[in-house]
Order: structure tokens, then sequence, then C-alpha cells
């Protein structure tokens, strides 16, 4: 049967699937009845499916949700230091670091002075709250995230909450001494070569043994006359150069020519305590907590107050000599309890005389003088009345200084330990007691008064609170 005659064959064919594309039986071509769409079914279930996605994703309890933002959190928010998450965050300046409190406190009391974990220059550490409500919030949807309690004693035991914190300065650098190339022959002094830049030539020059080694003079005789050690850098000095001194207290003669600012024996007021140049360094000084029977409450209300009142280590040091130098016996006492012994090592001019005069003074022996005597300028300090009134009416510990508990962080906090000394018999430095704040005005020195103030928030050891500082009027005996 030819095409013509068959339609009703065709007409069938394509009606019993519409489902399936069919062929024309008769010519093989594609029908005209067309299926629906596969794409719009595809559309309609990626619609399906993103709405499903999204309600998960929208749901406020998903535990799969609450797991994944935790480990984020708790990666990010980890120490630099102890890798740990970090506990009480404080935040370094300028480069935005953070790290736990103890982390940071650790680090600088082991001579850090810069960012622990960029190494950056940097000058203050404060804590941070915006880090500190993002832990809280953290800990309380995952509390198993949070430090042991015996961590967390440990830290609080080495940092305060909300305590700032100062990075100390780079040390200067001592450039090496230029030890002389032989250690049995002397080399000339930088006064003994002819036509010196120094403008004084030694009356006893020694020969250069480069020059004239027949006259060299050999150590094994001692130091060539004239001559002997500078304290600081060590080299050979002309005693009666115009440009050497002599400290009064340990009798070291020193070259003024080696290391400007640390070869010389300066008027007392005018010198500075060698390593003690800001806060950070009495921070770094295991000789304070010595000072002060090992009670570190005492030590940080010090130096909490020192940074308030941004009083520097040689405020403390002018302080401590004016004072002594209003005593009836002034120096002497200190030279007599051999204070001032083997502090150089190199050999000294000869012992000092207690009763002479006491006008210039090495770098070391200025520190020797701070140390000895910060203890009681802390006892004077305190009565000038810028100490909160809960630190002064603490009760006063019954055995005071000799104290075997002032290790023990409650004892401290609880009882005070600077105690006014009785009065010394003697009439010396020994036990004195303390001035009273006007007792200054009666200094026979020129005295400059400042007004020191604080924006830092400083926290009271001993109550948590912080404060800002008030004003405070401060005595500088200027430099001479």
């Amino acid at each position: 049967m030819d095409a013509e005659t068959s339609p009703d064959t065709s007409t069938n064919a394509t009606s019993q699937d519409s489902g399936a594309p069919l062929m024309n039986a008769s010519v093989g071509g594609p029908s005209r009845k067309r299926t629906a769409s596969l794409s719009v079914e595809m559309l309609q279930n990626d619609a399906g499916r993103r709405k499903k996605t999204k309600a998960e994703a929208e749901a406020p309890n998903s535990p799969a949700n609450d797991v994944a933002l935790v480990e984020e959190l708790s990666q990010e928010l980890q120490c630099g230091c102890c890798s740990e998450l970090v506990y009480q965050p404080v935040i370094v300046s300028p480069c935005q670091h953070f790290f736990c409190g103890s982390c940071c406190m650790l680090w600088i009391r082991n001579g850090g002075n810069n960012c622990p974990a960029c190494r950056g220059l940097s000058t203050i550490v404060t804590p941070s709250r915006p880090l500190q409500a993002i832990i809280d919030a953290l800990l309380r949807a995952a509390p198993h995230k949070a430090r042991t309690e015996r961590e967390r004693q440990q830290a609080d035991e080495i940092y305060r909450p909300g305590q700032s914190m100062r990075l100390p300065a780079p040390r200067e650098i001592t450039p090496d001494p230029d030890i002389n190339q032989s250690i049995d022959i002397a080399r000339p002094c930088p006064h003994c070569p002819l036509g010196n830049p120094h403008g004084w030539r030694c009356p006893q020059p020694i020969p250069d043994p480069n020059v004239d080694p027949t006259h060299a003079w050999h150590l094994d005789d001692g130091l060539p006359p004239g001559h002997a050690h500078c304290g600081n850098c060590e080299n050979l000095l002309a005693i009666r150069a115009p440009s050497t001194t002599k400290c009064d207290l340990c009798q070291v003669s020193f070259c003024g020519i080696g290391v400007q600012g640390r070869c010389v024996a300066a008027p007392l007021l005018a010198q500075h305590p060698h390593g003690m140049s800001d806060i950070g360094d009495l921070i770094q000084s295991p000789e304070i907590y010595e000072c002060f029977d090992s009670n570190s409450v005492e030590v940080d209300l010090m130096l909490d107050y020192l940074t308030a009142q941004r009083l520097t280590p040689r405020h403390i040091y002018r302080e401590v000599v004016a004072h002594i130098q209003t005593q009836p016996r002034g120096f002497a006492p200190l030279i007599e309890l051999d204070l001032f012994s083997d502090m150089h090592p190199i050999a000294t001019g000869g012992d000092a005389n207690p009763d002479g005069p006491h006008n210039k003074i090495c770098r070391v022996c200025a520190a020797e003088v701070l140390l000895w005597g910060i203890r009681e300028w802390w006892v004077r300090e305190r009565q000038r009345g810028f100490l909160d009134e809960v630190v002064m009416k603490r009760k006063d510990c019954p055995d005071g200084r000799a104290c075997g508990h002032q290790k023990d962080l409650a004892h401290a906090k609880e009882f005070n330990h600077i105690i006014s000394p009785a009065p010394s018999a003697s009439g010396g430095l020994g036990p004195q007691p303390q001035d009273p704040p006007a007792s200054r005005a009666t200094t026979p020195l020129p005295i400059t008064t400042h007004t020191a103030t604080s924006a830092i928030p400083v926290e009271h050891p001993l109550t948590g609170s912080q404060s800002v500082p008030l004003q405070a009027q401060v005595t500088d005996p200027p430099t001479p």
C-alpha cells in the first residue's frame, strides 16, 4: 500500500505513546507532537533543592553549623605564643597582634622588647575588650574549649586582667672595648701620641711598641706611670687628662673618650643609672623584687604608680640622692657598708673616704644607689596621698618587713608590709623615719615642679577596678 492510501496508520502510531518521539511509519520523519521540555523539569528540581538547602542554612540550631563555627573561631583566636585559645587577651601596638596576657607578661620579663609574633618595634600592650567579648560568647556556646582551672590560676598569678604593659625599648649595644692587641704590652692611650686631636698630651707617654719595641712597656711591671684603666671601656687612660673623671664612691677613673655618655663619672644629679632607662628595665630587673623581699604585690603597685605618674627610674634616683644629701653623714653609711666595692672588673684607685667629698658618680654606682634607696623612696612616696584608699588602709603585717609570707599573693594583698622603719640612734641613713610630704621643700637643692598626668587606665592590684589616676605634683631636681 502506498503512502496516499494509509493515513490512519500514521495517525494511530502517533497516538499510542505521547511520552516518546515517534517516527512517521511511511516517510521515517519525526512526529509533529512533542513531549514536555526537560529543561523545565530540571529547573523545578533545582528550585526544590535550593529551597531545601536554604532552609537548612537558616535553621538556628543546626549542629553542623555550630560545630563548624566554633572550630573556625577557635583557630582564629589562638594565642601567638602558646597556640591555645587566648586567655585574657592583650593587643600589641601598633602591629595589632594579640596574645594571652600572661604569655605577653612572661615575654617581657624574659627580655622581650618587641612583638612576639612579628618582632616589630612596639611600645605598649593593652587589654582587648572586643576580643574578650568574642571569647566569652564562644565559651558559652562551647564550654569545653575553656582553659583548665589550673591553667587559669597560673595565668592569673602572672597577669592581672585589664593591666596595660609597656615593652621596653631595645637596649643600646655597648661597643666592644678596644682591648690592647697584646695582653703583655701596653699600647699608647688616646693622649699619648704627639699632636693627638684631644688637645692635651701625657707628660709620660707610653711608647708605641710598633714604633719603638725596645722601650715597650710590659704590663707585668704594672700599669704605666700616670695611667689607669677606664671603668667602662677598660682602655688605658691618662689620669691627669682633662677628659678623665673619677667616681668618688668606687674610686674608678673613666676616660671620657671611648663611649660618649658612658665612659664618664658625672655630677650626682646628672648621672643615669646603668641599665635603668625606663620602667621596662625595672620590670625585668630581679633586683627590684629583691629590694621588696619578693613582694610582687607591692612591686606592682609601685610600677603602676610610676606608669600613671610618668616617672622614670632616673627620677627616683635623683630623689634618693637628694634625700641622702639631707642626712647628717650623706653617703658615708653606704660606703661603710662596702656598697660600692668591686663594682668594676678593674683595679680601683684606692678606698673611698666615707667623710670625703662625694660629688661625682659613675653609672654603675648610680644604679646601686637606686636599688639601695628605692624601697625607702616608695615608703616616703606613699605618704603623698596619691594611692587609693584601699591600699593605704590595709592592716599592717605584725612581722613587717621580716614576714616570711610576702611571696604568698593572698597574704601580700591583705596585709601591708611597707612600714616606716624605726628611727636610727646613730643618726646614719640606716632605718630612717618617713619624711612628711612637705619636707622636700626644705631640701637645699633647686627643684622644679611639674604636673604628671596619665590617660592610661590602671587596674588596681587589690580591687581589680580600673581608674585613671589624678594629677600629681612631682618634684624633679633639674639636671646640673
